[in-house]
């Protein structure tokens, strides 16, 4: 018995031996993912690690893309908070919305983009849908240009442009290009070289265009530019792809910021747009955007919004409900709608303000020599410093102010508090 129980014992030992293979049997067996390298860090979220790691009190962040109030808070609108209190209490069911999303919201959206007295949206051209944000709504563009535009998958954006427009395009299947924009000397518009790239670009090349506060320079083309603009797209056979995360928020006007939209569609573009309610009604979680495009009939726009359907429905499906309804509730209550223009142009005046107080501090201050007025002529949440790469390691380094390497800075990042004491920071490393 003794015997047989030994047998048992090694029996079941062997099994678990089986079962649990050691750590030497265990190398011979590789992951799947072995090849998978390391990715390289975000830039903007780098500079923010960074500045979570400094004690510093004087401290500054400086590359948040998200507006904050004068005591350095997140705000959120009056209006909008309205807004959720009566969706509460209207107890909304939480069903799927259409493919294309809610209809008060893009009815609403298209309305605050084209104007109340858009031709093309009065004979119901615009072929519309929601969107996750406007980076969706620039991804679903980009997959539907790729598929259905007849020209070209060549799009050509601005040097700078937004960091994720373009890793967004590569990704749609178009084929990414770029034409002059910023001008390192003057910290300004190279409209000349802007108008000569875009003439030169393959006819029928897709056009990018930030409507307004571009991003990340924070120039813009005057209004008279845009008609120019719109005359050099058009005889170039191109085709015009608006990008308007900042509509009301760059100058606190919404009609003034959607300039250069409503331009292009009055002149006969057949425009797409991205729009985004993140920066202007402080939505940034809600992720609440949309894609439109604008079409010679209503017969071309049924078949241009069923593409973009089947973009959407293998993409996402359908979008979420609550920051469409939030936003509809805005867009469509007069009351609401009245006080989210008083709120839009309250953030939008602060930057400006901020902008006027920094150049003010650099040159009345601290007499710095160096020309600042393009800090003041510049617009929207971001401006281009002019900073070099060694003087923003001096900024960081020695001030604990903290920005990307090109120089940029988020305005929505300086208040009244610290304002004078970036002046003196950045007049130390540019004297």
């Amino acid at each position: 018995m003794l015997a047989a129980h030994s047998r048992t014992i090694a029996r079941v030992a062997l099994t678990r031996a089986t079962l649990r293979p050691t750590a030497a049997i265990g190398v011979r067996f590789s992951s799947v993912w072995t090849n998978v390298p390391m990715g390289p860090p975000d830039a903007i979220l780098g500079v923010t690690e960074a500045f979570k790691r400094d004690t510093d009190p004087r401290k500054m962040n400086l590359g948040v893309g998200a507006y904050r109030d004068d005591a350095g808070k997140p705000f959120v609108l009056n209006c909008v908070r309205k807004a959720e209190d009566k969706i509460m209490k209207d107890l909304l069911d939480k069903e799927y919305a259409g493919i294309t999303g809610v209809p008060e919201f893009t009815k609403g959206a298209a309305i605050l983009a084209y104007g109340a007295d858009s031709t093309p949206l009065n004979e119901g051209r615009v072929a519309i849908t929601q969107t996750i944000s406007g980076t969706g709504a620039l991804r679903v563009g980009g997959v539907f240009l790729a598929r259905w535009f007849p020209s070209s998958k060549k799009i050509f954006v601005p040097t700078p442009t937004w960091g994720n427009h373009i890793p967004i395009f590569k990704d749609s299947g178009l084929e990414v290009n770029h034409y002059k924009y910023f001008d390192k000397k003057t910290n300004g518009l190279d409209f000349e070289g802007m108008v000569s790239d875009i003439k030169s670009a393959p006819k029928g090349s897709i056009i990018l265009l930030h409507a307004c506060a571009h991003n990340p320079t924070g120039v813009d083309p005057t209004p008279a530019q845009w008609d120019e603009l719109s005359k050099v797209v058009k005889d170039a056979g191109h085709f015009a792809f608006f990008d308007m995360a900042y509509q009301g928020f760059a100058s606190g006007d919404i009609h003034k910021d959607a300039y250069a939209l409503r331009k292009f569609v009055k002149d006969g573009h057949l425009v797409a747009l991205s729009q985004s309610f993140a920066k202007n009604m402080g939505l940034y979680g809600e992720r609440t955007g949309s894609f439109s495009v604008v079409t010679s009939s209503a017969e071309e726009k049924a078949r241009v919004d069923s593409q973009i359907k089947i973009v959407v429905r293998p993409m996402y499906s359908n979008p979420p409900v609550n920051g469409a309804r939030i936003v509809a509730s805005v867009l469509n209550t007069p009351d609401l709608h009245e006080q989210w223009l008083k709120e839009v142009k309250l953030m939008a005046d602060r930057i400006i303000t901020m902008r006027t107080q920094l150049k003010n501090h650099l040159v009345n201050d601290h007499k710095s020599k160096l020309n600042w007025d393009h800090i003041t002529n510049q617009i929207g949440m971001f401006c281009f410093t002019g900073l070099t790469p060694e003087q923003v390691g001096k900024l960081t380094s020695e001030h604990h102010v903290y920005l990307t390497k090109d120089g940029r800075i988020s305005m929505a990042g300086i208040s009244s508090k610290n304002v004078a004491y970036l002046a003196e920071a950045i007049h130390a490393v540019t004297k």
